[in-house]
């Protein structure tokens, strides 16, 4: 039971090295006290700690096909799983190191000024008192649309408008010690039913571990 609640917790784990490494911080207390201490030593000297855990999650899921606690479409179905879970790795890595290019930035934040400039030629005559204030709102709009573009750049930081990482690392925490402390009956009643007296030994056997 302490193994499997062991490996449970590395789901928790691979979440939140994840958040620090979006981040760029390294590995702390909070991951720490999800896996062993010679695992965190090995994360502190990695430059990917989530995929590394991802690797002990898949030796976790071998070792429970090989023993026979799983079947060859549920250990397919849960490295299926493992693969999302590190390509979503992927996808975030990929989101953070493709910035909007420099000169795209200068151009646009060029053509907006040159433009937010001449406006006023084009309506002073119909507008007259009232070019001053329509060509602040216009800009005020375009030059913010501009900045927000820049500002949701990059999600994973710390910012009030970036994405709410520690919570959702907090819940699956929560979520995860949850199910460790659940005692599951259910899959015990139905092998029963199966194969009377095998599913008591099997699940005893798979509960240890």
């Amino acid at each position: 039971m302490k193994k499997k609640a062991l490996n449970l917790r590395l789901l928790v784990a691979f979440s939140v090295a994840m958040k620090l490494h979006l981040r760029h911080e390294a590995v702390d207390a909070e991951v720490e006290a999800l896996v062993p201490p010679e695992h965190f030593l090995q994360l502190q000297a990695s430059a990917c700690p989530p995929l590394r855990i991802a690797v002990w999650i898949e030796d976790y899921l071998q070792q429970q096909y090989q023993t026979g606690r799983v079947y060859i479409y549920q250990s397919t179905q849960l490295n299926s799983l493992l693969g999302r879970m590190v390509d979503t790795l992927g996808v975030c890595e990929r989101i953070l190191r493709t910035p909007m290019p420099l000169a795209y930035n200068i151009h646009l934040k060029q053509l907006l000024l040159i433009y937010c400039f001449l406006m006023p030629l084009g309506i002073v005559h119909e507008l007259e008192l009232l070019t001053g204030p329509l060509v602040f709102l216009v800009s005020f709009m375009l030059f913010g649309v501009e900045e927000i573009g820049l500002e949701i750049e990059n999600p994973f930081g710390h910012d009030d408008n970036d994405l709410r990482l520690d919570a959702i690392c907090k819940t699956m925490h929560h979520n995860i010690e949850e199910m460790i402390l659940t005692t599951p009956n259910a899959p015990k009643l139905i092998c029963d039913r199966i194969r009377p007296g095998w599913a008591a030994k099997t699940w005893e056997t798979a509960i240890e571990e």
